[in-house]
């Protein structure tokens, strides 16, 4: 029993790192522009691990083969689609423009399956609730809809009102969970004796007494105390 739990221990390990390794080599999109393609392999490589991990009579070598192949498989795939153009219509599928000049287009919501309530659905997640403010809608390849809304709907920005705009900072946490980030602290110019000094301001003498403080030019260090 007891090396039972160990080999399943040792598999579950193995394959989890071997996972995160993957999901390094092949980049960030396959999280964040997740395409029917994208969804499919990971169904199929997490039914593999699963498989092999959960089965008495198959290894570790056979939980890294399985994963190293179908990781191979995938990023062969992703060379060719940057590579070749043509590729990328059967492997990434095309955007669908499904509301043009505030029509919507039926064939495209016909071809893409996609229903009216769907539709509805997915303009509401853009913070759209009516058709009739949308001059575009365009289904991405990921499920997703990017919309221009018409004219008179968006909203005024500060050159159609004339005022002056303001140079935009990025604003650094310095503390987090009560540890000094030191590195985002000299990004910012500070050592930490200022930090101190600033955490003594506001009446703060424990850097862990502070579970977050960011730090935005042009603006007071902003702090939250557990």
């Amino acid at each position: 029993m007891n090396t039972n739990f160990f080999a399943l221990s040792l598999e579950l390990v193995v394959g989890f790192f071997a996972l995160l390794g993957m999901t390094k080599v092949l980049g960030k999109t396959q999280i964040t522009q997740l395409t029917p393609f994208d969804f499919i392999s990971a169904l199929i490589l997490g039914e593999l691990v699963g498989n092999a991990i959960y089965d008495k009579e198959i290894g570790i070598h056979y939980v890294l083969y399985a994963i190293t192949i179908w990781g191979t498989l995938i990023y062969t795939i992703e060379m060719v689609t940057q590579k070749y153009k043509k590729s990328r219509n059967i492997l990434e599928g095309n955007p669908a423009v499904v509301i043009r000049k505030g029509k919507i287009d039926y064939q495209q919501l016909k071809k893409n399956r996609l229903d009216l309530n769907q539709l509805q659905h997915l303009l509401r997640q853009k913070d759209v609730f009516s058709i009739r403010v949308v001059e575009y809608a365009i289904l991405e390849p990921t499920g997703a809809i990017s919309i221009i809304k018409k004219a008179q709907y968006e909203p005024p920005t500060k050159k159609d009102i004339n005022i002056e705009a303001k140079p935009v900072f990025m604003p650094i946490t310095l503390i987090t969970d009560g540890q000094i980030l030191y590195d985002n602290l000299q990004e910012a110019g500070f050592n930490q004796e200022w930090l101190s000094q600033q955490l003594r301001n506001h009446g703060i003498n424990r850097t862990k007494d502070v579970l977050l403080a960011e730090w935005l030019e042009g603006d007071d260090l902003f702090l939250s105390t557990y």
